[in-house]
């Protein structure tokens, strides 16, 4: 039964989740993978609108640092046993790929306009990769790309192998498991547990209390109220603002009562 792919009617409520959530889930039915199973490095996703992706890994390694040494023939056998490999099944799918250039990953993109559009008509709902993307604007309506970063150049890029384990930003991911992803990341959910995730997911509001704050915005020594970084031009950036904190009270979101309230 655990071996047999979730119906629709068994995927909806996964995709209903939000990939923390899920997270939070499998700490409930699966305790023992709460350290691992997960997209643990920064990744880039260009398309943080879209709905969480549910799917079955077809997993591949990539490189694009330099020319992979076949032969032209050879070269050909290898693309056209990957895209028949990335077709089979009649399943959701979504691509994982390991770019093998280690401190240059990303050196080059193997997805842009074309290899979206083609595995788009394989059946992939996206791709997972530590490897870069491009061609943003023209990427197929609904696919979505979680990457390591957005460079302008394919290089010298091929498929190495497919089919096999691949580890992407931390998740170690084999042919066929079950992925659920969104902007956050991506995380594995064990066959076993699939089917009980949805339902060990809290429902939104379902549980914890309110935090109500009241204060104001102060300053830095600068002057300035708030100040912002970023670790990469393609990471989204973190700011923190200076406010001074007045009262703080804790409320029950179902009866509105005030548990305990605190003044500064």
């Amino acid at each position: 039964m655990t071996d047999t792919p979730l119906t629709e009617a068994e995927l909806a409520p996964l995709r209903a989740l939000d990939t923390p959530t899920i997270c939070n889930a499998l700490e409930i039915v699966a305790p023992e993978r709460r350290g691992f199973g997960y997209t643990v490095d920064p990744l880039v996703c260009p398309f943080p609108h879209l709905p969480p992706i549910v799917g079955y890994a077809r997993t591949a390694t990539m490189r694009a640092m330099r020319p992979s040494g076949l032969g032209d023939i050879a070269a050909r056998d290898v693309r056209i046993g990957y895209y028949e490999y990335a077709s089979r099944d009649s399943v959701p799918k979504i691509t994982v790929i390991q770019d093998l250039d280690g401190r240059q990953a990303g050196y080059g993109a193997f997805w842009g306009e074309v290899n979206s559009n083609i595995h788009k008509a394989l059946g992939s709902l996206g791709v997972v990769t530590d490897g870069c993307i491009r061609d943003l604007d023209a990427i197929p309506e609904g696919f979505q790309m979680i990457a390591g970063s957005i460079k302008p150049s394919h290089a010298f890029v091929h498929i190495v192998e497919y089919g096999c384990q691949v580890n992407v930003a931390g998740m170690v991911v084999a042919h066929d498991d079950l992925i659920h992803a969104d902007r956050h990341g991506a995380v594995v959910i064990p066959k076993a547990v699939a089917r009980k995730v949805a339902e060990a997911a809290p429902e939104p509001g379902a549980a914890g209390f309110r935090l109500r704050l009241e204060g104001r915005l102060t300053g830095y020594g600068d002057g300035t109220a708030v100040r912002c970084q970023s670790a990469s031009p393609y990471q989204r950036p973190v700011c923190l603002f200076a406010v001074q904190i007045d009262k703080a009270a804790i409320e029950d979101p179902a009866s509105g009562e005030t548990l305990g309230e605190w003044t500064g």
